[in-house]
């Protein structure tokens, strides 16, 4: 990246940074179960909501009990389940007439962060009528209270539930919008890990590797805080002990709530702090090939940190140590080594892969562009990367 790009970059995430404490950042209400959302729904005076999620979930039975709850204390109850992995803006448009059609007066996202984001996109429509989901696109640009709206995670690993973007995918172009906005936020959101005890183990461990590369994007950056720093930490914690154990017994509750918990504090970390060209390069990948967010974000998180190089060695120290594989007394490049070396062995034991099998190289050049301008200057990346030093990770990942 030349020198002016780069002075660019830093200036505008410094400004950010500067303005966190003065942001409205907020943490949604915490539910535990689904018993308590009518409640929280007559205490917000809202009447008739709209329960959007996928036909998989619905058909399962798994919105059931949720939807009997809302009728039996007489709220009106409208549900839109034709939500897909990378929803659509075609989704997101009709998902939003029904609410209309049907006066709601709130939304609840129910599934994995696709169903999640789907309602917060929805509600970001509502919010602003006046505009499209390209308008919307970026950074900062809702500025309106969006409708109440609870996430209900049926996955732990997207963070939807509590962060301030929604990902909306344009079928037509494959370009993927990235809606962040503090309104996006969602009011509640209910961690009930029996909602997650039905996830294949292959979609536990896509959306598990989310987890950790939330947590660990978010604290090798340059925008952490604090809070941030020991919410990342936490949640590396909690994903390196409890991760393989969802993924080998779904039945495993204990470990299905600590994964739902890593998944909130991840999410509410990175959503201050964001995350990094991980990230950038699988919005690009999955919006191309409608390949798994999470899976593919797991994939490259080796290879980025090792594009960074030693500089992130005291920041992969700390998060060595959370997971468990090195202490205080090692040095800083052994225990980023150790770090490394057991995220790689994780993700070998989860069947993770080390490749996209789906990218090709005609491609990269292209892709790399979209990646560099999503993620060029807003994240706050240790080490800065254009479109032609980030092909490289591309070509990491090729088969």
């Amino acid at each position: 990246m030349n020198i002016t790009s780069r002075v660019y970059c830093r200036i505008f995430q410094f400004g950010f940074k500067v303005a966190i404490p003065f942001l409205p950042y907020r943490n949604p209400d915490v539910l535990n179960k689904a018993d308590q959302v009518p409640d929280y729904l007559k205490k917000h005076g809202r009447t008739s909501v709209l329960l959007v999620t996928d036909s998989a979930i619905r058909g399962l039975g798994i919105t059931a009990h949720l939807e009997s709850l809302i009728k039996e204390n007489g709220i009106k109850l409208t549900v839109y389940d034709k939500v897909t992995p990378n929803p659509t803006v075609a989704q997101v448009e009709e998902a939003r007439g029904i609410y209309i059609a049907n006066g709601c007066d709130a939304l609840i996202g129910f599934g994995g962060g696709s169903s999640m984001d789907t309602a917060k996109a929805v509600g970001a429509l509502i919010a602003r009528p006046d505009a499209d989901l390209e308008k919307l696109g970026g950074m900062l640009r809702i500025w309106a209270k969006t409708p109440l709206t609870i996430a209900v995670p049926t996955t732990a690993g997207t963070g939807s539930e509590t962060t301030v973007a929604a990902i909306v995918q344009d079928t037509e172009t494959g370009h993927k919008y990235a809606l962040m906005d503090f309104p996006l936020i969602p009011d509640a959101a209910l961690l009930d890990p029996e909602n997650t005890r039905t996830v294949p183990p292959a979609v536990t461990a896509g959306t598990g590797a989310d987890v950790i590369v939330h947590a660990v994007e978010a604290y090798i950056g340059n925008s952490t805080t604090k809070l941030t720093r020991r919410e990342a930490l936490r949640a590396v914690r909690l994903s390196f002990k409890y991760l393989k154990r969802a993924y080998k017994n779904g039945n495993d509750m204990k470990a299905r709530r600590a994964m739902a918990r890593a998944s909130y504090l991840a999410g509410s970390a990175f959503t201050v702090s964001y995350v990094g060209y991980a990230h950038a390069v699988s919005h690009s990948l999955s919006g191309k090939y409608n390949v798994p967010h999470g899976m593919t974000c797991g994939i490259l998180l080796p290879y980025v940190l090792d594009s960074y190089g030693p500089k992130i060695n005291p920041q992969l120290h700390a998060l060595a140590i959370a997971a468990g594989v090195a202490d205080k007394e090692m040095s800083d490049a052994e225990a980023a080594a150790n770090f490394k070396s057991a995220l790689r062995t994780l993700w070998r034991e989860i069947g993770i892969p080390e490749k996209v099998s789906e990218l090709k190289k005609d491609d990269i050049y292209m892709l790399a562009k979209k990646a560099a301008k999503e993620g060029n200057p807003v994240y706050p990346v240790p080490v800065l990367m254009d479109a032609n030093e980030l092909m490289q990770l591309y070509f990491d990942v090729l088969e």
